[in-house]
């Protein structure tokens, strides 16, 4: 199993920033996407962004242009930097992982996993 531990989730004023950073359990030696959803208050689960092992990203449409989703591969972690944060962006943060390969004992095994949440609020 890989889990996956999110941090840097609190309360921000409207118009400030936050960095969001998903560390994971084990070395992911490859995956197919890694990335962030948020689910509001009320609401279904989102996708907010994501990248994939090449590097390319992808992002919803209310948050292109604020939020940039990154890897750092040495440090097995995720981040998503959320600028220009707006009330509507308030909800709890997850992070994902899909087709994540990681060694187990003599082995190489595939792993999709989310992690428990982190809460983002924005006050207006």
């Amino acid at each position: 199993q890989v889990q996956l531990v999110e941090s840097g989730g609190g309360l921000v004023q409207a118009g400030g920033s936050l960095r969001l950073s998903c560390v994971a359990s084990r070395t992911i030696f490859s995956f197919n996407t890694m990335g962030w959803y948020r689910q509001a208050s009320g609401k279904q689960r989102e996708l907010v962004a994501t990248i994939i092992s090449g590097g390319s990203t992808n992002y919803a449409d209310s948050v292109k242009g604020r939020f940039t989703v990154s890897r750092d591969n040495a440090r097995n972690t995720v981040y998503l930097q959320m600028n220009s944060l707006k009330p509507e962006d308030t909800a709890v943060y997850y992070c994902n992982g899909v087709g994540m390969i990681v060694s187990v004992g003599p082995s190489l095994r595939t792993y999709d996993s989310w992690g428990q949440g982190t809460q983002v609020t924005v006050s207006s």
